[in-house]
């Protein structure tokens, strides 16, 4: 006697991920490749959206250093911050697109 197969988990990160690769290259059949000026807007929004959160970061460190005259304790780590949430944001946005 023979284990039927089990139902696949709709939440399963290997089937999420082979339909959203599924979808993508339906896209690309249905849509071909992107322009180069396409190409240069997305880098470019790719580098504002790493960019911004670190300015942010800064800004407001320093503004916090200077209302405490506290140097750079609040600079650095918001920098650092800024960063990371920077960087998260860059990835999930290269995830969805």
């Amino acid at each position: 006697m023979t284990m039927p197969e089990p139902e696949p988990d709709e939440k399963d990160p290997l089937l999420e991920n082979v339909q959203l690769r599924d979808e993508r290259h339906k896209r690309w059949l249905r849509e071909g490749d992107p322009s180069v000026a396409r190409r240069l807007a997305q880098i470019g929004v790719l580098g504002w959206i790493i960019v911004v959160p670190m300015l942010i970061g800064v800004f407001v460190g320093r503004w916090l250093d200077q209302m405490f005259n506290s140097g750079l304790f609040y600079t650095a780590p918001l920098l650092m911050l800024g960063v990371a949430l920077g960087c998260w944001s860059a990835w999930k946005w290269m995830q969805s697109a």
